[in-house]
Formats: structure tokens, C-alpha cells, sequence
């Protein structure tokens, strides 16, 4: 009876999933474990016999290149007589962690993603992860054909205003390296410490321009990080040019 039960409720759980996700993209997943993985934080890692931890990062990993690759694609035909500098800054803009945090969020994926007991509050890119871990998902699941009509037609043409987009400020990172570019100033970001361990390890990134050091971020992720860190050398650069 117990057994019984335990296969009733993981039952039922896939079904919901499955519903959930025809409810926001329109299809029914062919194989549910991938996509119950894609939610799977690192803080909620499943350990393996012999001690790897299984979580959403290996998707993460192939979800973020599928993504870019997709969105490139879609940017490359839908400006036709535009730059390689607007698209990389569009396509930039559209992939940001920041910007995928608040997508997940809006399509609802927020609330399928586990973490360990009391601590979502600590991953502010829990949700943008666990987004491009669904991509990947979805990828090895329907095909990169399947995937690419689900990103453009039920996400970009329904949930980014290119428009607005395209006149809005660029994310700090990407400001300081164009104003880098533009002074021919060298410019790198360096990770110079890992702080914490497992789940709760952040990075400690700090920026230098023509080989000196400036600010530092401080975050749960790399990328977070470097947008601190960027966000701070800007701010002393528009005082010195004041």
C-alpha cells in the first residue's frame, strides 16, 4: 500500500507538471524527468551512489547556448540591415539574467522550481537558471525545431517588447566594456575568490582596467558579480568626469 502510494503521488506530480507546461507553452512533454531536472536547483541536488549531485546546471549549461543561439538567429532576420553591434547588444539584453529572472517569474516558472527548505530568498538567479535549464530540456526533448518555434512564437513575439527593449539602457557590464572600447582602455574581469561552499558559495569578482584594479562585486553567481562590479566602476567613472 505504501509503494502504491509513493507511485500514486510521483503520478500525479508528473501530471500536473505536464499540464503546467501545455498550459504556458502549448505541448506536452514527451519525457517528464527532464523537465522535473530543469526545476531542480543545486541547493536540492538529488546524490547519486557514487556522490554526484544531480541538479539543473548540466541543462543550465545547454539551455543558455541553445538560447543564444536561437535568439542570434532570430535578431539576425528580424534586423536585416542592422549592425553586429546592436545585435549583440539586443541579443544581450534579451539573454541577461536579470531580464530571464523576470520572464520566468512572468510565465509563472518561479513557482516550480525546488530549492532546499527556506532558502529561494538567497537565489536571485534561480528562476533565470532554472529557465534556460528548461530550454535545454525542452531541446533534448522536442528537437532544436520544436524548441526555436516555442522560444520565438510563444515567448519573444508574446512576452519581450523589442521596441522598448531596443531604447532601453544596456545592462552595466555591457556599458563599461563599450566605454573601454571607446577610451582603448584593456579591461578584465577577474574571479578572485570563491566564498562559501555547495549551494551557498558566492564569487567574488573584481574589475581592471589596463591592469589596475578597481571595484569589486560580490554575488551568488559570476555573472551577478560582474554586474555589481561594473555597476561600481561606473559610478566612480561619471564622479571623475564630473
Amino acid at each position: 500500500m505504501v509503494l502504491r502510494s509513493k507511485v500514486k503521488a510521483l503520478f500525479s506530480a508528473d501530471k500536473a507538471l505536464a499540464k503546467t507546461l501545455k498550459n504556458i507553452f502549448g505541448f506536452y512533454p514527451g519525457n517528464i524527468f527532464l523537465y522535473q531536472l530543469a526545476f531542480r536547483h543545486k541547493s536540492a541536488a538529488n546524490e547519486t551512489i557514487n556522490g554526484y549531485k544531480i541538479s539543473n546546471e548540466r541543462l543550465e549549461f545547454l539551455g543558455d547556448a541553445i538560447l543564444s543561439a536561437t535568439v542570434a538567429d532570430f535578431l539576425f532576420k528580424k534586423f536585416p540591415y542592422k549592425n553586429e553591434g546592436f545585435l549583440t547588444e539586443m541579443r544581450a539584453r534579451i539573454v541577461s539574467r536579470n531580464s530571464l529572472n523576470k520572464l520566468s517569474q512572468k510565465l509563472g516558472l518561479d513557482d516550480l522550481v525546488l530549492t532546499a527548505k527556506d532558502t529561494k530568498s538567497q537565489f536571485r538567479s534561480a528562476s533565470g537558471d532554472a529557465f534556460e535549464a528548461f530550454i535545454g530540456a525542452l531541446y533534448l526533448d522536442k528537437g532544436y525545431n520544436f524548441t526555436h518555434k516555442v522560444l520565438i512564437d510563444r515567448i519573444v513575439a508574446t512576452h519581450i517588447d523589442l521596441d522598448a527593449l531596443e531604447k532601453s539602457e544596456s545592462n552595466p557590464k555591457s556599458r563599461l566594456i563599450e566605454w573601454a572600447q571607446k577610451e582603448k582602455i584593456p579591461i578584465e574581469f577577474r574571479v578572485i575568490s570563491e566564498l562559501g561552499e555547495g549551494y551557498k558559495k558566492q564569487y567574488l569578482v573584481e574589475i581592471h582596467l589596463d591592469g589596475v584594479p578597481h571595484a569589486k562585486g560580490q554575488d551568488f553567481s559570476i555573472k551577478g558579480a560582474e554586474q555589481m562590479a561594473a555597476e561600481k566602476t561606473l559610478q566612480v567613472i561619471r564622479t571623475d568626469q564630473s
